[in-house]
């Protein structure tokens, strides 16, 4: 996170003594990123949050990958999934590399508490309403929120029975995700160019506390998973200060960059992690040169496997390719791509566009998980194909 906040209570001086009520003293605990040389965190506990009372396996469902091969665009259709589980067990893993999972879940559930322990977690909440319980305090989310959890932080989704199933597009990394570095000041300071700035983002308000004793937190790790049980309950964080903790920004905030001719998507980058950017097309105005093309040129990304997910208005450029909300396309390394035939000329002259889509660019290519064998439209290679 590129500012510092503080939340509950701290004291005046860090790594000194923190006294209880009861006269014992609090637990500190730092949490940061690249060993002790980058963003953190100092949480200060009730009781100390190393206390374990069991360590297990847990069994995981199979998620084998296969190649994209023979090398193709793919188009998956997430809204033909199964409905169920949590946001956390209920994930039907599109695609994956050694630097990034992309998954699609629809979550009726409140999940167990949960940390990744192999990087961040960046949510997009297509559809549904809840609350983030985070060891830092509560985060509450809705549609068109992108909602980023720091590795090893611990959390569980809570949806309420009455709301309608959480839709969200997941993306787990290998490191950490956040604004990318050309937005900010070398103090970390969003800089005047920057699409979205502090006043946006949106961090937990206040401690929350729990009470509870033989406490189950699952945790996934390079390993696989296993089932951590603590002496206490994780959630008795009394404060917390530093640049390191959850928060959402909504898609809505997004302020997008016009020019008089076509920008590049690069314009439209939200996010960047390992080998990994996450770009997001919101409701804009069209280029305002007289003679200005807005449907995007043919394009080939010689370097990177390009991942639309299609969330809301009327996706101009792939009208007649079967896309509609909920949609996921892959165009990898290899394969040219752009508008629909009559995308062009039918965009010559329009004013401006009211769609909402979330772009995940990698720089690996990408294998295809079960999600996406069960829900692939194969016709879709062959949509450009003009009169077919």
């Amino acid at each position: 996170m590129p500012y510092y906040r503080s939340v509950g209570d701290v004291p005046p001086k860090r790594h000194t003594r923190f006294v209880r009520p009861d006269g014992g003293l609090y637990a500190e605990e730092l949490m940061g990123e690249e060993g002790f040389s980058f963003d953190s965190a100092l949480l200060y506990h009730r009781r100390p949050p190393t206390a374990l009372r069991a360590i297990e396996g847990v069994d995981s469902e199979d998620q084998e990958l296969s190649p994209n091969h023979p090398l193709a665009p793919r188009h998956f259709r997430t809204h033909e999934l199964k409905v169920g589980g949590d946001v956390v067990t209920g994930r039907h893993l599109l695609l994956a590399n050694d630097d990034v999972r992309i998954s699609y879940v629809a979550a009726g559930d409140s999940s167990t508490l949960y940390k990744n322990a192999t990087g961040d977690e960046l949510v997009f909440i297509e559809e549904g309403a809840g609350v983030v319980e985070t060891v830092f305090g509560a985060l509450p989310f809705g549609p068109g929120d992108y909602v980023i959890i720091p590795a090893s932080t611990i959390h569980r989704w809570v949806i309420d029975d009455d709301m309608a199933p959480v839709r969200a597009l997941v993306l787990e990394a290998s490191g950490h995700v956040g604004p990318p570095r050309r937005y900010l000041s070398r103090n970390g300071q969003f800089l005047e160019h920057a699409p979205y700035c502090e006043r946006d983002l949106r961090g937990p308000e206040e401690p929350l506390l729990a009470d509870g004793t033989d406490v189950d937190v699952l945790v996934r790790h390079r390993g696989g998973w296993t089932r951590f049980r603590y002496a206490t309950h994780p959630f008795d964080v009394v404060g917390w200060d530093g640049c390191l903790y959850p928060y959402t920004l909504s898609i809505h905030d997004f302020e997008p960059i016009t020019g008089r001719i076509h920008q590049p998507p690069p314009v439209h980058q939200t996010f960047e992690g390992p080998n990994v950017v996450v770009c997001s097309f919101v409701p804009r105005l069209f280029d305002y040169h007289p003679d200005a093309i807005p449907a995007p040129y043919n394009h080939a990304n010689v370097d990177s496997d390009e991942v639309l997910f299609y969330v809301d208005g009327n996706f101009m450029s792939r009208k007649g390719s079967g896309i509609e909300a909920g949609s996921v396309s892959l165009h990898p390394a290899g394969h040219t791509h752009g508008p629909q035939p009559g995308s062009v000329e039918a965009s010559i002259g329009q004013a401006g566009t009211e769609e909402i889509a979330v772009m995940i660019d990698t720089f690996r290519p990408l294998d295809l998980g079960p999600g996406a064998r069960d829900s692939e439209d194969d016709r879709y290679a062959w949509t450009w194909l003009e009169g077919r």
